[in-house]
């Protein structure tokens, strides 16, 4: 894991090349030539979902199986799994993984059961003002499966869906080589209340939860995160459907000093570097011990692990240790960054809290370490990646409600109000409106 200088670290691991927004660029020859076998014809991977989006609206279940076999190497008869088999994994799985899973998904009902959304009105404008919360009714879960089974995002994803109130929560993921889903996810579908679940991944799954087709209901959201492919996905239906954000691979930012453990925050950075090749994994510390330290642990660590493969491209690519000049440097450059998780891994590290707006999750404290948000501290893990957390939440309660706002206004105050739009409507040109308004004028 190199070490780099602030500047060295802006004109490298720093940059964002925001990929998923560009995915349109020019093919290699050899991207086109693949492209070519897939598609009969050299689309970006854009245009390639494109393509599977229109295919599946257009020939529902059998675009599905079409593009299932043509990705996945997998021939499905059936897209569903019979909800029976979902409680029937749930018996199956080792008793201490089950009391596992139930007790991530208690702590994540309970944190989500106290994000207020509230209904009010308000009688101090004159009548009745206010908003109205109402539960979205059919929600659409994707599980990622492609290196490893996550059924942790069933819980991240569907708990907070139905803590919300949502009517129905629809889960895809894609199968595995024999055409089947792991058992801890189909447990985990169980745990959470997942009413149906699809053996499809990929763009297909997207538009087969936007469009609908013989076999599955379409769904008014899609939320989870995936690959390029269902990202590029999500971001075309967006609008037909509603999405929960466009998430790119994990990233960790780890802000420490002299005081820190190098032996815990190296397992921390190995922790996500583990997840993928394009994941990222950034230590902030103004301290070089630390920083040679943390260097070394990563090299010793990363080989008793047994995704290291993956664990030292990401690191190469990816990864680093940014030397700054003091922790305000530290906090302030994790800052910009913006990270899906950011971790304070200092004594006393209450102190810095305010110094990093931005940050999908925030970390505090080395007992605080991010592979507990993964999984059981209560929190969402679906959270905002390529630093959109500055101006994105992570996933929670909100994202399942939509709000209506209720105006019931008394005769006096519209009349009070009607010159005043009136007013506004004539700047505007729109006499309709003006009109609209000002037979009102008089109670």
């Amino acid at each position: 894991m190199k070490i780099l200088s602030v500047q060295a670290a802006q004109d490298s691991i720093l940059k964002r090349d925001n990929a998923v927004f560009f995915a349109d660029a020019p093919l290699t020859a050899a991207q086109a030539a693949a492209a070519t076998a897939i598609y009969g014809k050299p689309l970006t991977p854009d245009e390639g979902v494109r393509h599977i989006l229109k295919d599946v609206r257009q020939r529902g279940d059998a675009a599905i199986k079409h593009w299932t076999q043509t990705f996945d190497q997998v021939p499905l008869d059936a897209l569903e799994v019979p909800p029976a088999e979902l409680q029937a994994a749930l018996n199956r799985i080792a008793p201490d993984l089950r009391q596992a899973l139930e007790t991530a998904a208690e702590r994540i009902r309970a944190f989500h059961a106290r994000q207020p959304l509230p209904n009010w009105t308000t009688t101090e404008l004159g009548g009745t003002v206010g908003q109205r919360v109402t539960p979205i009714a059919r929600v659409g879960v994707y599980v990622p499966a492609g290196t490893a089974p996550l059924p942790s995002t069933v819980l991240m994803c569907a708990i907070p869906a139905r803590v919300a109130g949502v009517q129905h929560v629809t889960a895809v993921t894609p199968p595995s080589k024999d055409g089947t889903v792991s058992d801890v996810i189909l447990a985990a579908a169980a745990i959470a209340g997942v009413d149906q679940l699809y053996r499809i991944g990929g763009a297909q799954a997207i538009a087969g939860l936007t469009f609908g087709t013989e076999t599955i209901q379409p769904v008014h959201k899609i939320v989870g995160p995936g690959n390029l492919w269902v990202t590029l996905a999500k971001r075309q239906v967006y609008g037909i459907v509603g999405i929960d954000g466009l998430y790119g691979p994990t990233e960790t930012a780890v802000v420490a000093d002299e005081t820190s453990n190098p032996d815990w925050v190296a397992a921390d950075l190995l922790a996500q570097a583990e997840h993928d090749v394009l994941s990222s994994a950034i230590l902030f510390t103004p301290s070089k011990t630390l920083a040679i330290k943390v260097q070394a642990e990563v090299a010793r660590q990363t080989a008793l692990l047994s995704r290291a493969e993956i664990i030292k491209q990401s690191l190469a690519n990816q990864g680093g240790i940014v030397l700054t000049g003091d922790m305000a440097e530290a906090c302030a450059l994790a800052s910009a960054y913006a990270a899906e998780h950011t971790c304070i891994a200092t004594e006393n590290p209450e102190q810095y809290i305010d110094l990093i707006p931005n940050a999908g999750g925030l970390f505090v404290g080395e007992h605080s370490f991010e592979v507990l948000g993964d999984y059981v501290a209560g929190p969402s893990h679906t959270m905002p990646t390529n630093a959109t957390a500055r101006f994105a939440s992570p996933l929670n309660t909100a994202d399942f409600v939509k709000i209506s706002s209720i105006i019931q206004l008394d005769p006096t105050t519209a009349a009070e109000l009607a010159s005043v739009a009136a007013k506004i409507a004539q700047a505007e040109g729109l006499d309709g409106h003006a009109s609209a308004a000002l037979k009102r004028a008089t109670p």
